[in-house]
């Protein structure tokens, strides 16, 4: 049996299952199946032969680790009755199959508890899974664990996983699979600065452009983990789901409890292949933002020194170059000189702003602009009348309050009435002005973060349950709004909460240089359109570094593209070319925020190479990046895949390629990359077209358009 079942034609992300003789389907196969047809099971059942439950369960010899771990409490006269049912052995109730789900119910008498497992198939032939595990007996059952685990074939022996820190996200790292089990635990109650963001299982020395791969993805916003797995005995499995601290869900009887989602996209064309099933899936979301305007940020102009006139000046200078949106970042609530105090009090501030945000936002909007404003609703500061009014809506472990982060700490939004409150206090805001875009931080991590509605119990799963029951109501009741997600950077980049937003804030790291590799390894999960790109100042705030504005601007190019730098600061000639560059990535945004991420392999350490080829193949944009000197001056071969192997294309120089800004014996073709000649799209994926060396902090872009077949 094969699910999605081959009534879904085209290549997709398929499990292939038969039934144990209890009717329990056990799982053969996860992978890339253009839809074959299959009449009946493609394996038998063997001893000891490949395959995996849908429920890994220790009552069917496996010794790894169960996929679902727990066990009841029953509280007697005289007796707390803990450890049973913790060995389950589910049997099949009923298994329904259609085109797009795959549910299958099942239950364990002894255990007291039901299972339904969950399938379904996705636009842009991704899958994604869940279990919900329910408590049918008397006394409590307290899950430990649950997750949604596939095998693996066994060829696929490389994994590839991120880390990071604040300022430095998404850094791959790769290991062998090697027996044993492999964990990546997120604690901190959201995905974090060091998310691994996903596990991506291939064959040896797969590539952004080469080899099978399958990648699994958590869309949960809170706590989470990722596992791989191997024994002796059975084949590898990868899978994921929340983690759960101890006394987190406790299921009396009747009660249920859902993993969140866990995606698996599969792909035979290497990272960029799965990629591609992660995006067309967000461009199928209703959250979909379509066309994203560009922004310009004030936070690095002004930080929390807001003076109405400044920001007026400002906002002249983005209506000047072209900007779309004007976002007034932290600073403009009650007591909000700095960053001690004031979290929590959401009124305007009545000593910088005496006659409230109104004079801006018409200022802004009279230019055209649409306007954002920055909240941070989820965290406190000491210093605030929320918290002298309600020191008890904070999340603490008991009486002892957890040790500050960024001087606040953070609300319980487990507790129905904080939730009132900012839902209250926000919408007000945004009633009272036309706002079309909010900035949503979230910059800290959660510790010690237990509900005093459960004394002191852990509430990271109600937490970001709360999250989302806010943000869905902001939403609900503010409708043309468009949210960006930012939690100190990129530390909330996940599929829960990009159901919900338009935008993320992928990292507080603006100097162009770093931002080279942050953004493309967040490509690696997010499309284009979500990865918010900023232009910053000449020197960067972040790291002291100068680097040329062709450069910070080509950087912000094929993203959300937007501005993080006092416009006040530059000169007229900064502006106009600024102002080229707001038009390029206009031009150019619907190809950008629509088609295809490629990232080519390069030869050469110090040259990076990644762009965009549009759904119907006609045009792309490549770039050129040089970080830093090259070793020879043999250039690069810059390949680009995924054109129309039959059509030629004529090849242009798109914006600044100054033909001094190379070594003096490899001067740039006039004409283009080719010399005007047109080149066989097959031609320009096995071959490429040649880049002598450049410049150190250059970025060289490369325009594609097809000029018919041959």
């Amino acid at each position: 049996m094969l699910f999605p079942p081959t009534t879904r034609t085209g290549p997709c992300t398929r499990i292939e299952l038969a039934t144990r003789d209890d009717g329990f389907p056990v799982v053969f196969w996860a992978g890339l199946d253009d839809g074959r047809d299959v009449s009946g099971n493609a394996f038998p059942l063997l001893p000891n032969g490949p395959g995996m439950p849908l429920l890994g369960e220790h009552a069917h010899r496996l010794y790894t680790r169960p996929h679902l771990r727990g066990h009841r409490v029953v509280a007697g006269a005289d007796v707390v009755a803990t450890g049973q049912g913790w060995s389950t052995r589910f049997v099949q109730d009923s298994l329904d199959l259609s085109d797009t789900r795959l549910t299958v119910t099942a239950s364990d008498a002894d255990a007291g508890l039901e299972l339904v497992a969950e399938f379904e198939s996705l636009a842009g032939g991704a899958l994604r899974g869940r279990c919900t595990v329910s408590n049918t007996a008397p006394g409590s059952y307290l899950v430990t664990g649950l997750e949604v685990v596939l095998p693996v074939a066994d060829h696929h022996v490389e994994a590839l996983d991120f880390t990071g820190r604040h300022e430095r996200e998404r850094t791959p790292q790769r290991h062998s699979v090697t027996d044993g089990l492999w964990l990546r635990e997120s604690r901190g109650g959201r995905p974090g600065l060091g998310a691994a963001t996903m596990v991506v299982l291939g064959t040896p020395n797969f590539s952004p452009t080469q080899g099978e791969v399958l990648g699994v993805h958590v869309a949960w916003s809170g706590d989470s983990i990722l596992r791989v797995e191997r024994d002796a005995a059975t084949g590898a499995t990868v899978g994921g789901g929340e983690l759960l601290q101890p006394g987190e869900v406790c299921l009396a009887q009747g009660e249920s409890y859902a993993t969140p989602w866990v995606f698996f996209a599969a792909a035979d064309d290497g990272l960029d292949g799965l990629a591609a099933v992660w995006h067309a899936y967000q461009r199928s979301l209703d959250a979909h933002p379509g066309t994203q305007p560009v922004v310009l940020n004030v936070w690095e102009a002004v930080y929390f020194d807001h003076d109405l006139d400044r920001l007026r000046g400002i906002a002249d200078r983005a209506a000047r170059v072209g900007v779309e949106r004007f976002v007034l970042d932290d600073g403009w609530f009650r007591h909000r000189r700095d960053d001690t105090a004031g979290l929590g009090d959401w009124w305007v501030d009545e000593e910088v702003w005496p006659d409230g945000l109104t004079p801006l936002v018409d200022h802004v909007r009279s230019l055209g602009l649409e306007f954002g404003l920055w909240f941070e609703p989820e965290m406190v500061n000491p210093d605030s009348d929320l918290y002298r009014s309600h020191p008890d809506w904070i999340l603490s472990s008991g009486p002892r309050v957890p040790l500050l982060q960024r001087n606040q700490l953070v609300l319980d939004l487990s507790r129905p009435e904080v939730r009132d409150y900012l839902f209250e206090r926000v919408s007000a805001i945004l009633s009272a002005h036309p706002v079309d875009y909010v900035k949503w931080d979230h910059n800290r991590d959660l510790l010690e973060a237990g509900t005093a509605r459960r004394f002191g119990a852990p509430a990271v799963h109600e937490q970001t349950v709360g999250f989302y029951t806010l943000l869905d109501a902001l939403r609900a009741a503010h409708p043309d709004i468009a949210w960006e997600s930012c939690a100190s950077g990129g530390g909330r980049v996940d599929l829960g909460v990009l159901e919900r937003v338009q935008r993320v804030w992928t990292s507080d790291m603006t100097d162009a240089l770093a931002r080279q590799q942050i953004q493309r390894w967040t490509t690696q999960l997010l499309a284009p359109e979500y990865v918010g790109a900023h232009v910053s100042s000449r020197t960067s705030h972040t790291t002291g570094r100068t680097l040329p504005l062709d450069f910070r601007a080509a950087t912000a190019l094929f993203g959300s593209f937007g501005i993080e730098w006092d416009l006040m600061t530059a000169s007229d000639e900064e502006l106009d070319r600024l102002a080229d560059w707001v038009a390029r990535h206009r031009r150019f945004r619907g190809l950008l925020h629509s088609g295809r991420v490629v990232r080519p392999d390069s030869s050469d350490p110090a040259v990076q190479l990644h762009g965009v080829v549009a759904a119907d193949r006609r045009q792309a944009l490549v770039a050129h990046v040089q970080l830093d000197e090259s070793a020879h001056n043999r250039g690069v071969a810059v390949r680009v895949p995924g054109l129309d192997p039959a059509a030629t294309y004529r090849l242009t120089w798109e914006g600044p390629a100054d033909p001094t800004a190379v070594s003096a014996s490899s001067p740039l073709p006039l004409e283009g990359p080719t010399q005007g000649r047109e080149v066989l799209g097959q031609s320009l994926a096995t071959h490429g077209f040649w880049m002598p060396r450049r410049r150190p902090e250059t970025v060289t872009l490369v325009h594609l358009e097809s000029a018919g077949a041959p």
